[in-house]
């Protein structure tokens, strides 16, 4: 049975279409939109946080999104096993409402970056990454505040549970200063709580899973999560 995705639609969303086009239209999934002020997930075996600007990023990112009462549902979701990706904004809400540790601060350099970049995958131990079948991926980032922060204890924590998932890498997979294009700690692009069923990254798969685009690294990443439900 194909699993069923529910796409989360905050004021301000602009990638919500991004992931419901990507699972549905070109992988052939089931799917549904979800909005804010409701609490019902109808049915979804795995909640996607888009990405975007909810709420207009007032305050800070993520921080009232976090608030919406669709947010408690989602909360249970996962505290009860549920699988949930956070991409870009979405991990930016994750963070803020604790179900993965650290926080988004600015970009290093200040600005908006938007560009493909590659991704070194740091584990295949998990829901998210079991069956992508390859060492580096290639997946763009569009964001102003990806810059991925956490203390000294939780990032210990973060590389001793296995929790990393990606870091920012070169063509051929080196984890390098140069390939960072926000300053994360680690070059950090994605990690996952320590049950392994929340995922959060900065990168955004949903724009690179359709062949007229001419990269499709993005589809691993939903099919693991299919192929492993």
């Amino acid at each position: 049975m194909k699993p069923k995705f529910g796409v989360v639609v905050f004021p301000g969303s602009n990638c919500d279409h991004d992931a419901y086009y990507a699972v549905k239209k070109v992988l052939g999934y089931e799917a549904e939109f979800l909005w804010h002020k409701e609490k019902d997930l109808k049915g979804s075996d795995v909640i996607i946080l888009p990405g975007g600007f909810s709420y207009g990023d007032y305050l800070r990112t993520g921080s009232i999104a976090r608030f919406s009462p669709i947010m408690d549902s989602v909360y249970s979701f996962a505290e009860n096993g549920g699988v949930v990706i956070g991409i870009c904004n979405g991990f930016q809400i994750l963070l803020e409402i604790g179900l993965l540790p650290g926080v988004m601060i600015q970009n290093e350099s200040l600005k908006f970056v938007c560009k493909d970049l590659y991704l070194a995958v740091q584990t295949s131990d998990s829901i998210f990454t079991k069956d992508i079948g390859q060492s580096v991926i290639k997946i763009p980032i569009k964001h102003g505040e990806g810059n991925y922060y956490t203390d000294e204890e939780t990032l210990k924590s973060l590389e001793e549970n296995n929790q990393i998932l990606f870091k920012y890498c070169t063509i051929d997979g080196k984890i390098e200063p140069e390939a960072n294009p926000n300053g994360a700690l680690l070059n950090i692009a994605g990690i996952m709580n320590k049950r392994k069923n929340v995922m959060g990254m900065m990168p955004h798969p949903e724009n690179a899973c359709d062949p007229i685009l001419s990269k499709t690294d993005g589809a691993l990443i939903f099919k693991s999560v299919a192929m492993n439900l």
